[in-house]
C-alpha cells in the first residue's frame, strides 16, 4: 500500500532517522516522528496517519504500549512493535494491546516491509468488516420485524430490539440460551407447543416457515399472533454456520381481515334482509290478491242475488257462493299447511312400514271415478316383490294426492296418468322411486316456476278447476322433510315427476 502515512514512534533519534529513511525508500510517507509516549498520541491525533511504527521503550513515564493502547483506543490506528524487549513479560502487556506485528531489533528491511504491508492490509479488512457490521447491525435494528440468530447448537448469539420486544427477551440474557426457550410458539386454538423452525432449519438446510394460526408466547405469557419463516446461514464456501428466523406481530393484520370478514357478513345480511323483504312482500301481495278474489266474487253473487227475480236464478249464484268459499277455504288451509311446513324447526312425521302394493291402491281409489268422468286412464306399475318403505304415511300420501290432481287436472280427454314405483338395492342407501305421468306437455319456459307459490302454468287448467299455486310447493317441502328428491321433465307431450325416496 504506498502513500500510507506512518508515525514513527522512536526516543532514538538516529534510528528514527533512519527508519524514517527506509520507509520513504519503500514509498511511505513519514510525516512525523515522535520521542515519547505523550507526544506519540498528540502526533496520531494531528496527522492520523494509517500505521504506528511504535518502540516500546520511550523517554518519560509512558512507554510505548501504554501509548499504542490509547492510540488504537481513541484512533483506531495500527500499531507494529519495533523493539530489542523479547522478555515473557513485556510480550504479555503487548499482546493486551492487540498489535498487528512484533519485530525484534534488529531487523531486515524486507521484513519490516512486509510486515508493514500485512498490517496495513489486514486492517484495511478489519474496518471494512467493522462498517459492514455497523450497516448490518443499523439494518437489522431499524427493520420492523424481528429477527434471532443461532448457531449451530441453536444457542441464540443475536436478537435485533424488535425481537426484544415481542419475546420480552433482551439480547444480553437471551444470547447462549436455545433458541426454543427464547421463541416460544404454540398454535393459537389448542395451544399444543409448536417445534421452532430453527431446529428444522438446522437439520435439513432449507427455508421453513410457520404454519397458519401460530402464537408466540413472550416471557412474562402474553400470546402474540405471528408469521414468520426461518433460513440457514451460511458461509462463503455454502457451509451452514447458524439460522436466522425473521418473524411479526399480525394482530393488526387480523384484525383488519376480521374486520373485513364482519364488514362483508354484514352486506351479505343486508342483501339477504333486502331479498326476503321482497320476497315477503310478493307473497303478501300474492296472497291479499288471492284471497281478495273468491271474496270479491262472493259479494257480487250476494249483490245478484239480491236483485234476482227468480227462486233458480238465486239457487244458482248460491251454488257458486259455495263454490267460492270451497276455494277461499282450500287457499287459506294451503296457506297454513306452507306456513308450518316452512317454520318448522324439526319436521314433524311418524315414520311406519308402508306396503306400497296394497297402500298405493287405497291412494288411488279417490281417483277412479274423477278420470272416468274425465275419459281419461289411470295405470299403476307395481313390481310383485317390491319391499316396504319405512317412511311417514300421512306426508306421502299428500305428495302423490297432489301430483295425481296437477295431473288430472292437466291431461286431455282420453288422455293417461301413470303411476309407477320401482325398488334401486344398487345404491347405498337403497331407493324408491315413485314417479307420476301425465300426457300433457309443460312448455320449457315455464317448467322452471312450477314449484314456485302461487304459481300456475298459464291457460294449462284444460278443465277449469282452479287451483291454488300453492300444491307443487308443499309437495317440495313435504318431499325435503322426508330427506327425499323430486324432480320433473317435461317433453314430447308427457310430463313426469320423480319422486326418490329412501327408509327414514
Amino acid at each position: 500500500m504506498t502513500n500510507a502515512k506512518i508515525l514513527v514512534v522512536e526516543d532514538e533519534a538516529i534510528v528514527a532517522k533512519d527508519l524514517q529513511y527506509r520507509l520513504i525508500k519503500f514509498g511511505y510517507t513519514v510525516p512525523a516522528i515522535a520521542s515519547s509516549g505523550e507526544e506519540a498520541i498528540n502526533k496520531a491525533v494531528e496527522i492520523s496517519p494509517d500505521l504506528v511504527l511504535m518502540d516500546i521503550k520511550l523517554k518519560g513515564s509512558m512507554d510505548g504500549i501504554e501509548a499504542a493502547q490509547e492510540i488504537y483506543k481513541r484512533l483506531d490506528i495500527p500499531v507494529i512493535y519495533l523493539t530489542a524487549y523479547a522478555d515473557e513479560n513485556t510480550l504479555e502487556r503487548a499482546k493486551i494491546t492487540e498489535p498487528f506485528g512484533y519485530l525484534l531489533k534488529p531487523f531486515k528491511e524486507r521484513e519490516l516491509q512486509i510486515n508493514i504491508e500485512i498490517t496495513l492490509t489486514k486492517h484495511g479488512l478489519e474496518r471494512q468488516l467493522k462498517v459492514n457490521k455497523k450497516w448490518l447491525d443499523a439494518l437489522l435494528r431499524s427493520i420492523s420485524d424481528g429477527v434471532i440468530a443461532s448457531d449451530l447448537q441453536e444457542l441464540v448469539i443475536f436478537m435485533n430490539p424488535v425481537a426484544e420486544n415481542l419475546t420480552g427477551w433482551k439480547q444480553e440474557e437471551a444470547c447462549g440460551k436455545n433458541s426454543s426457550k427464547v421463541f416460544n410458539i404454540a398454535n393459537a386454538e389448542t395451544h399444543n407447543p409448536i417445534e421452532s423452525p430453527i431446529i428444522k432449519v438446522l437439520q435439513d438446510g432449507i427455508i421453513v416457515s410457520l404454519p397458519a394460526e401460530t402464537i408466540l408466547i413472550a416471557k412474562d405469557g402474553v400470546e402474540i399472533p405471528i408469521d414468520d419463516s426461518a433460513a440457514p446461514i451460511k458461509d462463503d464456501k455454502d457451509n451452514m454456520i447458524g439460522a436466522v428466523l425473521v418473524f411479526r406481530d399480525i394482530t393488526e393484520r387480523k384484525r383488519a381481515v376480521e374486520a373485513r370478514q364482519k364488514q362483508i357478513e354484514q352486506e351479505q345480511l343486508v342483501v339477504q334482509w333486502e331479498e326476503i323483504n321482497q320476497l315477503k312482500n310478493d307473497f303478501l301481495n300474492l296472497v291479499s290478491h288471492e284471497l281478495r278474489s273468491p271474496l270479491s266474487n262472493m259479494k257480487v253473487m250476494i249483490q245478484m242475488i239480491q236483485l234476482s227475480t227468480s227462486a233458480e236464478e238465486a239457487q244458482r249464484y248460491l251454488e257458486l257462493m259455495e263454490s267460492e268459499c270451497d276455494r277461499e277455504l282450500g287457499l287459506i288451509n294451503y296457506l297454513l299447511d306452507l306456513q308450518r311446513l316452512e317454520s318448522s324447526s324439526y319436521a314433524i312425521i311418524t315414520p311406519d312400514a308402508l306396503l306400497l302394493q296394497q297402500w298405493l291402491l287405497w291412494v288411488i281409489e279417490p281417483f277412479e271415478i274423477r278420470v272416468q268422468e274425465h275419459q281419461q286412464t289411470l295405470h299403476l306399475n307395481l313390481p310383485s316383490n317390491l319391499p316396504s318403505l319405512f317412511s311417514d304415511g300421512i306426508s306421502l300420501e299428500r305428495i302423490l294426492v297432489e301430483l295425481l290432481n296437477n295431473a288430472c287436472k292437466y291431461t286431455p280427454v282420453g288422455g293417461e296418468i301413470i303411476l309407477s314405483v320401482s325398488y334401486n338395492s344398487s345404491e347405498t342407501p337403497a331407493k324408491t322411486i315413485i314417479t307420476t305421468s301425465n300426457s300433457a306437455e309443460i312448455p320449457v319456459t315455464e317448467l322452471s316456476r312450477i314449484f314456485e307459490k302461487f304459481y300456475r302454468v298459464p291457460n294449462a287448467d284444460i278443465w277449469n278447476q282452479g287451483g291454488s299455486g300453492l300444491g307443487l310447493p308443499i309437495v317440495q317441502k313435504l318431499v325435503e322433510q322426508l330427506q327425499g328428491n323430486i324432480q320433473v321433465e317435461s317433453g314430447n307431450g308427457w310430463t313426469t315427476f320423480t319422486l326418490t325416496l329412501t327408509d327414514l
